[in-house]
């Protein structure tokens, strides 16, 4: 995620002929990094679900990794409808940008609390 949102596509804009071709590439590249966010997601619940059941305890799934998947449809069928139709490009790309962002920081909270605890006290 944070290769494509904060090194791929900003060199897009540099790059690339005109905005509307680094836009179009980059609403490609954010499409597929939705796609591999939501697979990764179903993929760790269903592992958490896994777990659960073979260890006997009632567990719900991670709330950041729910979270990072609903942002991610949120991003992809809310937000960048509006941004490629240049609706009020100027709110709803800041609304993306934010929404991406946060997605960011579910992934990491997801990543941080997967550690086992003896990692994290070196």
């Amino acid at each position: 995620m944070s290769t494509i949102g904060f090194l791929v596509v900003p060199l897009l804009f540099v790059y690339l002929q005109t905005p509307a071709m680094a836009g179009q590439m980059a609403a490609k590249l954010f499409a597929a990094q939705t796609w591999v966010s939501l697979a990764c997601g179903l993929l760790l619940v269903l592992s958490a679900q896994r777990q659960v059941h073979a260890q006997g305890l009632t567990q719900s799934p991670s709330p950041w990794v729910l979270s990072g998947m609903l942002l991610a449809l949120l991003l992809e069928f809310v937000v960048t409808p509006h941004i490629l139709a240049r609706e009020n490009l100027k709110l709803w790309h800041n609304l993306g940008s934010a929404l991406y962002l946060a997605q960011c920081m579910c992934a990491a909270k997801a990543l941080w609390d997967s550690q086992p605890p003896e990692r994290l006290q070196h």
